[in-house]
């Protein structure tokens, strides 16, 4: 007698013993915070739900394949296996080339102030005027699974859901960029990711290709300043500016037009961290910022950003020593003001990171009436980009490799990777310029002037303005006259900063013609700085690389300085509390309470997290010191017992933690028994060391006149 098939778990369990009339899945439309309409399905939230394929066919068995008999072949026919295997095999699309890893939130944006005079885009007719927005941050160099706090510039892409269709704002948090034609985008990405050759390093600019690329195009070395700045390293990305970076075009109702630039400025204010810092949060918490953000708005303490706009005219950009179509330059504030138009506020997570932050698509090109493109050349380019980007990450760019679609002719050029890619390119030049030559290596293909692709342009081109010519305009030329401006509006302290940053990533440099074409550049900015950077490397000073034009002497911008505007506020920062077995719980209270009624969060920290008792109750930590290092918070402060303290400076995390907040020039605050650890941790007394009751009038700020004494700078 054949012997009886083993028992489906799922039908002789019972466990979806569906009866007729069972509650099926439930579909709702919602508004959210923002207005949007939100379509949800509740899959199972009763436990009589019927289990369907994605087309609505009832399962009857979710826990066996189809097969030909007992012990035969899986059968083909089995759809509810082949539609699982099929989506679980495709559940991952292509990440971003660049901006790959990011974090998002949704929000709302109010206008604050009515410009029907300047604009017709309807969200800026009326004051009150709202739209659902939607936020992506986001690195550019690392992938996916990199960090969240390298030195990197940080994406800063809002989606404005308007009444007159989707308005993409996508820009960074730096107003101004490393090129000025798109042309040379791929060239700058592929130089800065990692090596072609080797896969490294990740999520860094620290090596000899960037800088090799870098040292050859001397538009980039404003953006080196910014990049080499604590812009670069931001405490939180609610704590960063967002620019739209290009000049664009405001249209009024009469078709009158003028020139607008586009700012976000952070409620929060403005703040950094240090590199030594940066350094550790990444290895304490590589999602310090995703984790940041989400908390925030999980907590209601909802990031909120200004709209402001630069607005001018023609007649203003004609007499600018630097051309207003040239993404390299900004406009300075003292010039053109900021006006602040409206409010965005980050109000709700997203609830499904991949079908939201992931497959959220930003597209320069998706505008409204109102608002227009200049011919800047860099903004041209993301044009075409950006929507060629969105529809490669659902097919593959190789498709010219195709035998049909092949070239009968050889081609070389630097185009590289991407799936189904069937060739093998060997040596590490991706880019373009390149010295590698220089070096020994294979530096490929080179334009051919002569022989190459020309566009037709007309017979009489002199007297023709529409003639299509591959040139840049005179004042493009001028690569150092901001860049210079920008280095000179920087603090003694923050200059040391640019420097060190430059030492530090030239360091990780290891083709020494790089490095000395990087100095010769920087003395066309600041002969002091190169010199810093000459002597942090142990090298010569090199001679000065000629400049296309000369670059003028620009006043000094107060705006482009973290530490000028720096805002004292502890409103948003976290602050750590360590305490021990037997401290003072009364004091405690007594400084969360200060922190707390200032806008700041107190987070304690004890060496043992639950219920620690403490003179006058129990106090639970809400993390334990060796996983709670000081670069998490903006500030610390210490209560303990004088046995407890003794203790305690036996350890080393427990030493390093006052060591790490000292010398990234925060404010310490602490009580007498305290005092022991310090002396162990090398902290010396200053106007940032204070008592638990001067903590208030300190607060949560940064002490750079202590940074001289705790680590070398450039």
């Amino acid at each position: 007698m054949p012997k009886k098939p083993a028992p489906s778990p799922a039908t002789d369990n019972q466990l979806h013993d569906h009866q007729p009339g069972a509650e099926q899945p439930a579909f709702s439309t919602e508004q959210g915070n923002g207005g949007e309409l939100h379509q949800t399905v509740a899959y199972g939230a009763h436990p009589a739900a019927y289990l369907t394929d994605n087309f609505g066919h009832r399962i009857a068995d979710n826990q066996n394949s189809l097969r030909a008999g007992e012990r035969g072949p899986t059968l083909l026919e089995d759809f509810v296996l082949r539609e699982k295997i099929f989506h679980f095999d495709h559940e991952r699309i292509p990440e971003r080339i660049v901006h790959a890893r990011g974090s998002g939130a949704h929000g709302v944006f109010e206008c604050t102030k009515a410009i029907p005079g300047l604009t017709k885009a309807s969200i800026f007719q009326t004051e009150g005027a709202s739209c659902p927005v939607f936020v992506r941050f986001s690195t550019v160099a690392g992938g996916a699974g990199s960090v969240d706090t390298p030195r990197d510039v940080r994406g800063f892409a809002v989606k404005l859901y308007t009444d007159s269709g989707n308005w993409d704002l996508v820009g960074n948090n730096i107003p101004v960029f490393f090129i000025q034609d798109a042309m040379k985008f791929p060239d700058l990405v592929h130089s800065v990711k990692m090596e072609a050759d080797r896969g490294y390093p990740q999520a860094a600019s620290a090596h000899d290709t960037f800088w090799d690329f870098i040292g050859l195009m001397p538009e980039a070395m404003h953006m080196i300043m910014w990049a080499m700045s604590d812009r670069t390293i931001p405490r939180s990305l609610r704590m960063i500016e967002g620019f739209g970076v290009h000049t664009f075009r405001f249209v009024n109702e009469k078709g009158d037009g003028k020139f607008v630039k586009f700012h976000w400025k952070p409620v929060l204010g403005i703040q950094s961290t240090t590199w030594d810092e940066a350094v550790k949060i990444a290895g304490a918490d590589p999602d310090f910022h995703r984790r940041d953000l989400f908390e925030a708005i999980d907590a209601g303490d909802f990031p909120a950003w200004d709209l402001g706009v630069q607005v001018f005219d023609e007649a203003f950009a004609a007499k600018q020593p630097y051309d207003v179509l040239d993404a390299t330059k900004l406009i300075p504030e003292e010039d053109v003001p900021v006006e602040i138009v409206g409010r965005m506020t980050l109000n709700r997570n997203v609830d499904n990171f991949f079908a939201e932050t992931e497959q959220v698509a930003f597209l320069p090109s998706n505008i409204i009436p109102g608002i227009d493109f200049s011919n800047d050349p860099l903004l041209q380019g993301r044009l075409f980009s950006y929507l060629d980007t969105q529809k490669s990450r659902l097919g593959t760019t190789n498709f010219h490799q195709i035998p049909i679609n092949a070239p009968k002719c050889p081609f070389h050029n630097f185009q590289r990777d991407g799936m189904m890619q069937t060739l093998v390119p060997t040596g590490r030049a991706n880019y373009e310029p390149n010295s590698l030559a220089e070096a020994g290596e294979n530096g490929g293909p080179r334009p051919s002037p002569a022989t190459g692709f020309n566009a037709f342009t007309t017979n009489d081109e002199r007297n023709d303005p529409t003639q299509k010519l591959r040139v840049r305009a005179e004042l493009f030329a001028d690569h150092f006259s901001q860049a210079r401006m920008f280095y000179l509006s920087q603090t003694e302290n923050e200059q040391a900063h640019i420097a060190s940053a430059l030492v530090f990533e030239l360091s990780k440099v290891t083709l020494d013609h790089v490095r000395v074409r990087v100095v010769g550049q920087l003395r066309n900015i600041d002969d002091n700085l190169a010199k810093r950077v000459a002597d942090g490397l142990a090298i010569d000073l090199p001679a000065k690389e000629k400049a296309a034009r000369a670059p003028v002497d620009l006043k000094p911008s107060d705006a482009l300085s973290i530490q000028k505007n720096a805002d004292d506020t502890m409103e948003g920062r976290k602050v750590a509390i360590l305490f021990a077995e037997g401290s003072d719980k009364a004091a405690i209270d007594a400084l969360k309470a200060t922190i707390e009624k200032a806008g700041g969060t107190a987070f304690l920290v004890a060496p043992k997290v639950g219920g620690i008792k403490v003179k006058g109750g129990t106090l639970k930590a809400d993390g334990q010191l060796a996983g709670s290092p000081s670069v998490l918070f903006d500030a610390i402060a210490s209560i303990l017992t004088d046995d407890q303290a003794k203790t305690l400076s036996k350890q080393g995390a427990a030493v390093q933690w006052f060591m790490d907040a000292f010398g990234h020039c925060k404010t310490i605050a602490h009580d007498e028994a305290t005092q022991i650890l310090l002396d162990k941790a090398g902290v010396e007394k200053d106007s940032g060391v204070v008592t638990l009751d001067g903590f208030a009038k300190v607060g949560t700020r940064r002490h750079w006149a202590r940074e001289a004494k705790v680590r070398d700078l450039a």
